[in-house]
């Protein structure tokens, strides 16, 4: 249970948060988030005022619950305290023409029943204002009465709740546009307001006097008490266990023990109240669960049904592990006494890249260094689940604040690579579109890498597979799995299928792989750093293959601009080949040359002819036995490739023109 522990601890922080200024809306403990359809107002005597059907932006309410009615499901869901729907609080709900759910045939009244009963002990143990008028508002028995009375609800010519839409749009009621497609109006939820003179707030939701009265009745309302495993004291237990942890619909538990009747422990213990195996105080797991829920709407990676978050136990702030560079580098909050133009860079020069990226990487890193203590702990979590009531730790690291940072930091200098990003100018801002292409350094996302090794409309089990895979990568140090980096590789070799802007993005990861995955290599002898620029002096023959490729692309490129012609060069169209049988398809792409030089040689001379002497200095750093070798080219083939495209790309002093790089 050490997950839950450092939990516990973190909620501590967390509360401190709103001591401190910052914003904190974690859902407090012994409550839950419900979207709500109605609202009854009501005065401080609990007499009704009025009543309407709330916005769907609105909808989404912080309520009292107890641990049976935040778990609630089946045929006799439990009864919230204070908040629910209409066959709890309406005493003339069946009257009215109202169906309770199908556990209640026997008796129809206990739903309310339950309700009253549960609301009048909390203002018999805990009196307050607000809850002592619902209470008599709802003794009364006419809530269903004042709401159709007051045109809230429907009702037909008999008086009963209207359950059938109408047709003609000018003669629909609010009500109808607030719930669920399907849902009609008798299953609607509804939320308090009690208007007392002096008092601000109205909403029950938004007492904070009535949050903190709950809070405080319902624990001592717990009769069992046992050992707490998780903070070693006697206090009441924990019968039931919160979900919604991902999203408010979310119904996955990550403990659950409550099953006397099926296998969960049938043969290892007598009874279904878990003290047997563990016990947990129901203030540690309303806390611990709380703890967790807000830290994934705050700073969670989600990926489908799965979520990581990683989190200092003291609440600071910390890089997350599976974000890009791209996204740290250009907030603002993070780095101090930096302008913009210093946050998105434009680079001039290709050799420059990895050491601008460096400093910039480093001088980030310094400043949670110096927010988070060396031997602050730092946890990563790892949650989904397979079913939608069970839900799994699929990952848990504890490591120390510094050990945690230098593991992102290497990380990040091992993958970065320049990566061709394409934004569109909007309203908002930029989003990622297919216009407006600018180089940044980063390294990739999991996500980016996912799709970039097996399309992007990879299945969401192998996506979830990939990103966990990468994970064990960045935090574990583990090296990069080789079949993710060949299957890179094998994808950015073959263009076809893919456009320019898409093939350009697959391009730069996978290059950020190959040279990850060069530098984390456990081997010492394979083990290679690459730099981001050109390496002129680099004699390998796949590095030297890439090169002769791209200098081959350039003419082709340059003479089609100079025909105003727009077609796939020859040696684009023969990559996927070239990787594979490198020296025959060479010939064929040497030969495809001749046609563009000739029609270069009148007009664009003097690029032609530098681009002629750096065919000759490429040949001639060759092993004449290593240039006529058939073995397929690895994946540094696309380095050399890439870089350089990329020198042309990055040098203002290079005479060629620039219309041509495209």
């Amino acid at each position: 249970m050490s997950w839950m522990q450092k939990l516990y601890e973190t909620h501590g922080a967390i509360a401190a948060l709103s001591i401190s200024g910052e914003s904190n809306d974690s859902t407090p403990e012994s409550h839950t988030t419900a979207r709500v359809h109605l609202e009854i107002v009501l005065d401080g005597d609990g007499k009704f005022k009025r009543a309407a059907a709330v916005d769907k932006t609105d909808a989404t309410t912080v309520i009292p619950c107890t641990e049976a009615s935040a778990t609630r499901s089946g045929r006799q869901p439990a009864a919230h305290p204070l908040c629910d729907s209409l066959q709890y609080i309406a005493a003339d709900f069946r009257i009215s023409g109202g169906q309770v759910t199908s556990g209640f045939a026997a008796d129809e009244c206990q739903p309310h029943k339950s309700y009253v009963e549960q609301l009048q002990k909390w203002v018999a143990a805990s009196p307050h204002p607000k809850t002592k008028a619902v209470l008599q508002y709802i003794c009364r028995g006419n809530v269903i009465e004042d709401l159709i009375k007051h045109r809230t609800l429907p009702a037909d010519s008999a008086g009963k709740i209207e359950k059938e839409r109408p047709k003609d749009a000018k003669d629909q009621h609010p009500i109808w546009s607030v719930p669920p497609a399907g849902q009609t109006p008798d299953k609607a939820v509804v939320r308090w307001r009690v208007e007392i003179e002096g008092e601000a707030a109205s909403g029950t939701w938004e007492d904070r006097s009535l949050v903190e009265n709950w809070k405080v009745y319902y624990p001592i309302s717990i009769v069992k008490q046992d050992l707490c495993m998780v903070c070693g004291e006697s206090m009441p237990l924990a019968s039931f266990h919160p979900a919604k942890l991902r999203h408010s619909g979310d119904k996955a538990k990550l403990i659950s023990s409550n099953d006397p009747s099926g296998f969960v422990f049938r043969g290892k213990f007598t009874d279904d109240e878990g003290t047997q195996a563990i016990g947990v105080g129901y203030e540690v797991s309303q806390k611990a669960h709380s703890a967790l829920r807000w830290l994934i709407a705050r700073q969670g990676y989600r990926n489908g049904s799965q979520v990581f978050v990683s989190w200092a136990v003291s609440g600071k702030l910390i890089p997350q592990p599976l974000s890009d560079s791209y996204d740290w580098l250009d907030e603002p909050a993070e780095v101090e006494n930096e302008s913009p133009q210093e946050r998105m860079p434009a680079f001039d020069n290709a050799r420059d890249l990895g050491q601008s990226f460096a400093r910039r990487l480093k001088k980030y890193m310094k400043g949670y260094r110096e927010k988070v203590a060396p031997t602050e702990d730092i946890v990563i979590i790892g949650l989904d689940s397979a079913t939608p009531g069970r839900m799994s730790i699929i990952y848990y690291r504890e490591l120390l604040g510094s050990e945690f940072l230098g593991r992102i930091e290497r990380w990040h200098l091992s993958m970065a690579w320049p990566q061709r990003l394409t934004f569109a100018e909007s309203a908002g801002g930029l989003k990622k579109a297919k216009k407006h292409v600018a180089w940044r350094v980063c390294a990739p996302s999991p996500r980016a890498i996912a799709e970039t090794a097996y399309g992007r409309r990879l299945d969401e089990k192998l996506r979830k597979a990939t990103v966990e895979r990468l994970l064990l990568c960045i935090v574990d140090e583990r090296p990069l799995p080789r079949d993710l980096v060949e299957s890179a590789v094998k994808r950015a070799a073959s263009r076809h299928g893919m456009e320019l802007w898409q093939w350009e993005q697959t391009l730069g990861v996978t290059c950020a792989l190959v040279r990850g995955y060069s530098a984390r290599n456990p081997n010492p002898k394979q083990r290679r750093d690459y730099t981001m620029g050109l390496d002129e002096n680099y004699t390998s023959r796949d590095y030297l293959y890439g090169r002769l490729l791209a200098i081959a692309e350039r003419i082709e490129s340059i003479a089609l601009h100079v025909a105003n012609e727009k077609r796939p060069t020859p040696a684009a169209r023969l990559m996927q080949r070239f990787a594979a049988h490198p020296c025959t398809t060479w010939r064929t792409i040497e030969l495809a040359l001749q046609p563009y030089m000739q029609r270069l040689q009148s007009s664009r001379g003097g690029f032609l002819q530098n681009m002629r002497k750096l065919l000759d200095q490429v040949y001639g750093m060759f092993q004449k036995e290593e240039f006529q070798s058939e073995r397929p080219l690895s994946g540094e083939f696309l380095l050399g490739y890439h870089c350089q495209r990329l020198e042309w790309t990055m040098d203002k002093d290079n005479s060629t023109e620039k219309e041509g790089d495209e």
